[in-house]
């Protein structure tokens, strides 16, 4: 905020206040506040909010591993399987297996899980949102009960490999091929998968391939297939150099004529509509985890700004300062009211996909506009890991495009609003 602010050797020009010597000053902004201006939470049920509480837990035990596995790109398993432990993977899920979390609860977890750790939240997203939901919508009873309580518990970690190295937003045409060997009567899958949670972690992948069989009525059909790790031909390999949701690794996958028996196809999922129907289930839970990384930035801007001294008072005494956090608050919001009206939809049986785009859309924009201004009110202790935002800025740039990006669902919202589609 000064021209003449104190410059070191090493070309700081942060506006710190201190000189060789001196104790550099400690911002905790960490903690809780009350975010929520238009009381859109103050009437959580009690068993909601029970569940919201147990996410809670889980970021207070978790944080600090969470932080130091972050700054060295480590996935720490441990943490993977207490998000189980806790019971908090049930995300909407209605099945008789699993502990039902109503919308709103499982929108909380998530919400929560992120404000916490940007890895967290996609741990929780690949194995309850995706993992465990395709299981439990499209396993054969087999396979439900041989796999969904070890994912549920996360006692095994499961991975969704739909994405490849060609076909990211245009996954419908996916290459990855399952043709059946008429001499052994297995399937036999070939192909690669890209950007896969939990595909490196030793358990179990819902792989998404299309049927090559000319002479079977399903030639062409998308079918999904649960895949061990450990299978002959399966390579895992997490993608190195990631500068967002550093916490968790997301793997490279070949497979190399991986060898499956008959049973090993889930019955339920017979067209790339099917995996649609899991993608389109947890663009709410994409809303609501960018409603977290909001909240923590938010969070630590105001507490950063009543706490930092400059010129002789407190930065959030700033006219400017004051005009920021009231934008960021009026943006945090909106995206709070968002997500609740969403959770009410959803409880009712009346949310369209492209309501949940629309979510995912408005909030993962929001924000990242609030993670920048939070970032540049931070000034240059903005960049330091200790004080978050700079952290969630980076993981939020990887929320924003995975489960669709911003210009896919763009054109799902619009094709909904005109008729008429913009896709190829």
């Amino acid at each position: 905020m000064s021209s003449t602010a104190p410059t070191t050797a090493s070309g700081d020009t942060s506006g710190d206040d201190t000189f060789p010597g001196e104790r550099v000053p400690h911002y905790d902004v960490s903690q809780r506040l009350d975010t929520d201006y238009y009381a859109v939470f103050a009437d959580i049920p009690a068993e909601d909010r029970a569940v919201w509480d147990r996410a809670k837990t889980l970021v207070d035990e978790v944080a600090p591993t969470m932080r130091e596995a972050w700054d060295r790109a480590e996935y720490p398993l441990e943490v993977a399987r207490r998000i189980g432990e806790l019971d908090l993977l049930g995300d909407g899920i209605d099945h008789p297996d699993i502990t039902h979390l109503s919308p709103l609860a499982a929108g909380l977890v998530n919400m929560e899980v992120s404000r916490g750790d940007g890895s967290l939240g996609t741990m929780l997203a690949v194995q309850g949102g995706l993992a465990l939901r395709t299981l439990a919508l499209f396993g054969s009873p087999e396979q439900q009960e041989r796999w969904l309580r070890p994912l549920a518990t996360s006692e095994v970690l499961g991975a969704f490999a739909l994405t490849e190295p060609d076909h990211g937003s245009d996954s419908v045409s996916l290459e990855t091929t399952a043709r059946r060997d008429a001499d052994s009567d297995e399937w036999v899958l070939r192909g690669a998968k890209k950007w896969i949670g939990n595909g490196a972690s030793g358990g179990i992948t819902f792989v998404w391939a299309r049927v090559d069989d000319p002479d079977a009525a399903e030639h062409g059909a998308v079918r999904c297939f649960l895949v061990e790790q450990d299978r002959a031909g399966y390579s895992g390999t997490p993608i190195l150099g990631k500068v967002s949701l550093r916490g968790i690794h997301q793997a490279h996958i070949t497979l190399e004529d991986v060898r499956l028996p008959i049973g090993a196809v889930l019955p339920g999922a017979k067209s790339f509509k099917d995996a649609s129907t899991v993608l389109y289930a947890t663009r709410s839970g994409v809303a609501w985890s960018a409603l977290g990384h909001a909240t923590a930035c938010y969070e630590a801007a105001l507490s950063y700004s009543l706490q930092r001294m400059q010129f002789g008072k407190p930065l959030a005494k700033f006219q400017m300062v004051q005009e920021r956090l009231t934008q960021m608050l009026d943006e945090l919001t909106a995206m709070q009211l968002y997500c609740r009206y969403l959770a009410d939809l959803e409880a009712s049986g009346a949310l369209r996909p492209t309501q949940a785009s629309l979510a995912k859309f408005h909030n993962t924009r929001a924000a990242r506009r609030i993670a920048s201004t939070a970032r540049d009110l931070l000034g240059g202790n903005g960049i330091l890991l200790e004080n978050v935002v700079m952290q969630h800025l980076a993981d939020i740039e990887a929320i924003h495009t995975y489960e669709g990006t911003e210009s896919i669902q763009a054109l799902l919202i619009g094709r909904d609003i005109t008729g008429m589609s913009a896709f190829v």
